[in-house]
């Protein structure tokens, strides 16, 4: 191979610098905290579609995060996907993405669904329901989360850590709906009427309730619908235990979350980065996330996951999930004050 001179070498560098967007290479660069294997078809069918390659990173989102710190302006991410609305909120707060204007976007995301300065969006739903224990629970007896502060249920509770993000982002959307003194007063309620000190995941909760060792719980329906489709007969036993009730129905709707994503604010393929964005909100990729990992799509509805579907419609609170984030302080301060571990 032939050696430029100096001068050569710092004119095809300054050349190659200068070369507009679409002449760049085709590669997106993805940091993700989703580590569900079923992605690699998401991204691989993008891949597909534009022949941009995905060079992805996975990390938990507090690694993450701090490695984007570290990076600054030399970072070579160009999106950051993640679940939880309250993790993009941190994300958000360290300047890390850049405001999005796609007219598909706009058009394919419910305005609740996305942060009001088009800084990210959600790509998949999860729904937080209330499960309980089949032939012990009448589930009539249980129509909202309020519910469960009643001493009727004293002792039959089961639910994960206050310091959980799936719980500060709950406790969030209750202090937006029923502000931070009848929250709190719900907080008490439900530490009152554990059955156990929080602990384990969303899982372990379901198995408790099978296992009689608590009456009802709390948590996202994709852990559930990934019980249902187990292929080990003692997980399915689980599921076939467990009933579950949307709550608030007559109200403000049942608690939902989300994964969703956004462009970095140092984004070296940008113009990649709002494609696969925009790739990520098309029918193809959002019967991905409901079939993938039983999460509820961003846009449309169910198709083709039987055990999803068969969880029934239900009404979803309307409050704008950059919410959770805003008030993720305050309902962590709630929870300490309440006793809730």
């Amino acid at each position: 191979m032939k050696r430029l001179a100096p001068l050569a070498l710092a004119l095809a560098v300054a050349t190659a610098n200068a070369l507009p967007a679409f002449a760049q290479e085709k590669v997106l660069n993805l940091y993700s905290s989703r580590h569900y294997q079923t992605d690699d078809a998401l991204y691989a069918n993008f891949t597909r579609q534009t022949g941009i390659k995905v060079n992805r990173i996975e990390a938990n989102e507090d690694a993450l995060l701090e490695r984007l710190k570290n990076e600054g302006a030399r970072s070579p991410a160009d999106v950051l996907v993640t679940v939880d609305a309250g993790r993009l909120w941190r994300a958000e707060q360290l300047g890390l993405f850049q405001p999005v204007s796609s007219k598909a976007l706009m058009e394919r995301i419910p305005g609740e669904l996305r942060h009001p300065d088009g800084l990210w969006f959600a790509f998949s739903v999860r729904a937080r329901p209330i499960f309980y224990l089949k032939g012990s629970v009448d589930p009539k007896q249980i129509r909202d989360y309020e519910d469960l502060a009643d001493p009727k249920w004293k002792g039959k509770v089961c639910i994960r850590s206050s310091s959980n993000m799936y719980n500060l982002s709950l406790m969030s959307s209750m202090i937006a709906g029923v502000g931070p003194v009848k929250a709190e007063e719900w907080a008490k309620g439900v530490v009152a009427n554990f059955a156990r000190s929080p602990k384990g995941g969303d899982t372990d909760q379901l198995k408790a309730v099978a296992a009689g060792e608590c009456q009802v719980a709390i948590a996202n329906t994709y852990y559930y619908v990934r019980l249902m489709k187990s292929a080990k007969p003692e997980e399915r036993a689980v599921a076939e235990k467990v009933g579950v009730i949307f709550p608030n129905q007559s109200g403000r709707g049942t608690h939902v979350n989300i994964s969703g994503a956004g462009v970095l604010k140092n984004a070296p393929h940008r113009d990649n980065a709002v494609k696969f964005l925009e790739y990520l909100a098309s029918n193809e990729a959002q019967s991905y996330f409901a079939n993938g990992n039983n999460e509820y799509p961003a846009v449309g509805k169910v198709q083709g996951n039987r055990e999803l579907a068969s969880l029934g419609d239900f009404r979803k609170d309307s409050l704008n999930v950059s919410v959770l984030g805003k008030n993720q302080a305050a309902a962590q301060q709630t929870y300490d004050r309440a006793g809730w571990k």
